[in-house]
């Protein structure tokens, strides 16, 4: 209640506090709550998501550079400098030559030092201008540093589960709660529809589709065609599992009732069939990122996603496919660390989550 004699706009920005209050006390009881699984699921995909965010800041360096004198070089080590020499850096480290060209073997130069500057030239680390690169986690075969082009990849890689989940659920709730309110013929129609749909193999089918996009095309225009396809091949599994509880609310009272007192068909759906259904749609696309993320990966390891210069995880692993090529440059398969680190993460959130929903579950 608004206390007696308080102005409008005081008793507002008031109940906006204790709204935020009430908001972060329950994040923060349902933090406590997770196990330490969902929690390093959580950091994990923060992380990610930051990446995605502002790549320039964390990648080092360009991730289309190449350094060719450096080509396929093992991870750096990284050094603590002596506090007498903090001025300079906190770290560095010693660059590398390349002393075998055709097993391509490196030493380091032990009489100079590289350091690493924190928060330099817009990055939050790197080396200064002029010195050699620090790599991280190594080179691929044209002397690119492999983080950056992970960090840059993971625009591509963790953006596409969102946005087709986004794309694909948003379609399939509204289908498959609109077939299951109206039924009759119009539902029939829909569900024979998904069924031919669904009957399809799906990976097959994603080839099918992706190998008749445009050769020429841009990183953007291909990003746009892959989360057209992917969303165009899940929808029909969802709405089908929509329409069915669609049609078991339909009969439920409160629904009755909004249809006796005039409520139209729109209005019915919008506030009592959708929201019904909200709770496992939730959870089902938390569940379905995964599948987003293996969709692009794949066609982007078989040369049918983004493209080089163009980075995602899927075709920073295409140099892994070769076996000679992954015993003696093992660290190229660093990138598939990444890819499994984010669909185990979206699984054990999403196991959390349909716990959490679940309304057999109390307190």
């Amino acid at each position: 209640m608004i206390a007696r004699g308080m102005p409008f706009d005081a008793a507002a920005s008031a109940a906006d506090a204790t709204g935020a209050q009430r908001w972060r006390a329950g994040l923060a009881r349902e933090w406590h709550r997770a196990s330490w699984p969902v929690r390093v699921s959580a950091g994990c995909l923060l992380i990610f998501y930051l990446f995605a965010a502002a790549s320039p800041f964390f990648a080092p360096y360009d991730p289309i550079i190449q350094y060719r004198g450096l080509p396929d070089c093992p991870p750096m080590s990284l050094r603590l400098s002596p506090p007498a020499q903090w001025g300079s850096g906190f770290f560095y480290t010693y660059p590398v030559k390349m002393f075998d060209p055709v097993a391509r073997r490196y030493e380091n130069l032990n009489a100079h030092r590289n350091y690493i500057h924190l928060f330099h030239y817009g990055h939050l680390f790197t080396t200064a201008a002029g010195d050699a690169p620090y790599f991280m986690l190594g080179s691929d075969g044209l002397g690119r540093d492999l983080f950056s082009r992970i960090v840059y990849g993971a625009r591509v890689s963790m953006s596409v589960g969102l946005i087709g989940v986004i794309i694909s659920f948003s379609l399939g709730i509204m289908v498959g709660a609109f077939s299951g309110y109206i039924g009759g013929s119009i539902d029939n129609l829909i569900m024979r529809w998904s069924e031919i749909e669904m009957s399809l193999p799906s990976f097959y089918f994603l080839l099918a589709l992706a190998a008749v996009i445009p050769a020429g095309l841009s990183a953007v225009e291909t990003f746009i065609m892959i989360v057209a396809i992917m969303s165009f091949i899940s929808w029909a599994g969802f709405a089908r599992v929509i329409r069915g509880m669609a049609a078991s609310v339909r009969s439920r009272p409160y629904v009755e009732a909004a249809a006796a007192l005039g409520g139209s068909r729109r209005r019915i759906l919008v506030r009592h069939i959708i929201p019904s259904v909200m709770g496992y749609a939730i959870v089902a696309a938390t569940l379905s990122i995964p599948g987003f993320i293996l969709g692009e990966s794949a066609l982007s390891l078989l040369g049918l996603g983004i493209q080089e210069p163009a980075s995602s995880w899927g075709n920073l692993l295409a140099q892994a496919q070769d076996v000679q090529v992954l015993a003696h440059y093992p660290w190229i398969l660093i990138p598939g660390v990444f890819i499994f680190l984010a669909v185990m993460s979206f699984n054990f959130l999403g196991d959390h989550l349909r716990d959490r929903l679940d309304p057999g579950n109390v307190g």
